[in-house]
């Protein structure tokens, strides 16, 4: 990273300190001394976020603030800009910085959280930028689309499989999303992107993939995110939710379509990324987890029994 660059742009002093720190599928996050300040500069490796999504990503930081919800606050650059490119093919987006951990976190208090979020979300049937939903959040992949990754050498590949045998059972409830019951949601609300500082509040990060989704599908993907191997756990989280207020609700198997293309088209993505060195060690780790995590069609069946008896 350009580190000169990044410090005129923002106006820093000529000893400014960044530290790289960790890094998702789509960038890394720098910590940035600048003085007295302290920030987070987000170093994002492909697609940036567009001019719309970054509106209404502030517009919407604004409304879960009030609601109780804690993010990082968004810095701009000295021209103004939320999103700044940089030389090499990169961009970079500027917040304050958190101490934070990952801690183990209650039930209740994420279904909580994602209550509150929820209840201050407006309606919104299309994308941010104007188009219609993605499809990431409601369609897998076609069974032809794993062909090259089942059949290569990766050590990976004899469970990809074993996994691909089931998909037609796990995925038969999926169905397309619908727009008149869609409202703004994170759509990425797993435990890395929930943190806790260090007077144990949750803080929400990475609001990139900002947009149309129905409640009860966001929150039947949290459900599986954050306890997926823990019926109790789901049943503890579903019920605060419901009772603080949360719009959606697990009524039937299609309400896990989010979780289950969100996880595939991921789980693909990764297959083809691993091809990339740059890549490739963050792609044979998050193939790992995702074949470890992606529930069986039982699971399916045991979770919807578990949620629909304690709305």
């Amino acid at each position: 990273m350009d580190l000169d660059f990044v410090r005129e742009a923002y106006g820093w002093p000529s000893d400014v300190v960044a530290t790289e720190g960790p890094r998702g599928a789509l960038g890394r996050i720098w910590r940035v001394e600048a003085g007295v300040a302290r920030y987070a500069l987000k170093e994002i490796f492909f697609e940036p976020p567009s001019p719309a999504l970054i509106e209404a990503e502030l517009g919407f930081a604004r409304r879960a603030a009030a609601a109780g919800v804690r993010m990082p606050g968004a810095h701009p650059s000295r021209e103004g800009r939320y999103l700044v490119e940089i030389p090499g093919g990169a961009w970079v987006r500027l917040y304050d910085w958190v101490e934070l951990r990952a801690a183990a976190v209650e039930p209740e208090d994420v279904g909580g959280l994602l209550a509150r979020m929820h209840r201050c979300a407006p309606a919104l049937g299309r994308e941010v930028e104007g188009g219609p939903p993605a499809r990431w959040y409601d369609r897998v992949p076609a069974g032809h689309a794993w062909a090259e990754a089942a059949e290569s050498d990766a050590a990976w590949a004899p469970r990809l499989k074993e996994r691909l045998a089931t998909l037609p059972e796990l995925c038969a409830a999926v169905t397309p999303a619908d727009p008149a019951g869609s409202i703004l949601c994170h759509r990425d609300l797993h435990p890395e992107n929930v943190q806790t500082d260090p007077g144990g509040a949750l803080v929400v990060l990475d609001w990139d993939n900002l947009g149309p989704a129905e409640p009860g599908r966001e929150l039947g993907r949290a459900l599986f995110d954050w306890f997926g191997d823990d019926l109790d756990g789901m049943r503890r989280m579903y019920q605060a939710y419901v009772r603080d207020g949360g719009p959606g609700r697990i009524v039937t198997l299609a309400d896990f379509t989010m979780m289950l293309a969100c996880r595939l088209n991921f789980l693909l993505v990764q297959t083809r990324a691993v091809q990339d060195p740059e890549h490739r060690e963050f792609a044979e780790r998050e193939i790992d987890e995702a074949l470890d995590t992606l529930p069986t069609p039982r699971r399916l069946t045991e979770a919807l029994a578990t949620l629909s008896s304690h709305p």
